[in-house]
């Protein structure tokens, strides 16, 4: 072969190369870009109760909801956010172990642990509505606009029919190839899930098309417990002021955070 054909023959294998590499480092690094860690700042801090085992949070039109746990404590509460009272309370019956808490509509819902059942509410008067079943644990919960978002411990979060209850679609929530587990208390913040990760100080930001992880907020730090289920539980987000809650069951203190990038 001509040395010079030899020659253009390396140089568009070196060309093809080089132009390989790049688009592969240029795809990597847009699979990075895509996916956030966040830290935190504390804006406020307002009285929580102690003996409240927080399974559920929800903020709307100006009210703190909360969905606590315990046999023989289990509770559904409208709470004061700037003193921590409780201005109302509807109890569980001891054999119920409450759960995760959402708004649709003018109606709280409520769900149970292992009891597969949950419940509908009256956001006014906390007045019992209905029952419903489940087909699984009930963990955390919220609403998306369309369905329910359930949890139930596992990667899994199930889309809720909210007239029906029934299953519409579930999806399995990984951070890249990794399931992620022991998905709790769930908040839709503008259009993703916001979920606690149970006995993590860490908050999952997950795609509810796909299931994919595109962010973590580290919350480390924010309060330090000393019994070991204390755990961080509780996320809700007041939409008319763009404020962001979280606490912790039996913690003394609810915050206002705000996040930031650390990428």
């Amino acid at each position: 072969m001509d040395k010079r054909l030899v020659a253009v023959v390396l140089s568009i294998i070196a060309i093809f190369a080089v132009t390989t590499i790049a688009l592969q480092l240029e795809q990597s690094a847009n699979h990075l870009a895509g996916k956030v860690n966040y830290t935190y700042s504390v804006v406020n801090t307002y009285p929580h109760d102690t003996v409240a085992f927080t399974q559920g949070l929800v903020f709307v039109q100006g009210s703190l909801f909360e969905s606590t746990g315990g046999y023989g404590s289990s509770s559904l509460r409208r709470v004061d956010l700037l003193s921590g009272e409780v201005r109302q309370e509807y109890s569980l019956p001891s054999d119920f172990f409450g759960e995760g808490l959402a708004e649709v509509d003018g109606l709280l819902v409520q769900l149970t642990w292992q009891n597969r059942l949950g419940f509908v509410y009256d956001m006014e008067t906390l007045e019992l509505k209905q029952n419903f079943s489940i087909s699984t644990e009930g963990w955390g919960l919220t609403y998306d606009g369309n369905n329910l978002v359930m949890s139930d411990g596992s990667d899994h979060l199930y889309f809720l029919n909210p007239a029906t209850f029934e299953v519409v679609r579930t999806i399995s929530v990984k951070d890249g190839e990794t399931l992620i587990k022991n998905i709790n208390e769930l908040e839709f913040i503008g259009e993703n899930i916001y979920a606690n990760i149970f006995m993590t100080e860490k908050i999952a930001i997950i795609n509810p098309l796909t299931g994919e992880v595109t962010g973590w907020i580290d919350l480390t730090g924010i309060y330090q417990h000393n019994r070991h289920n204390d755990v961080l539980n509780g996320i809700a987000y007041d939409d008319e002021t763009d404020r962001l809650f979280v606490t912790g069951k039996c913690w003394p203190y609810l915050y206002e955070i705000t996040i930031k990038s650390t990428n």
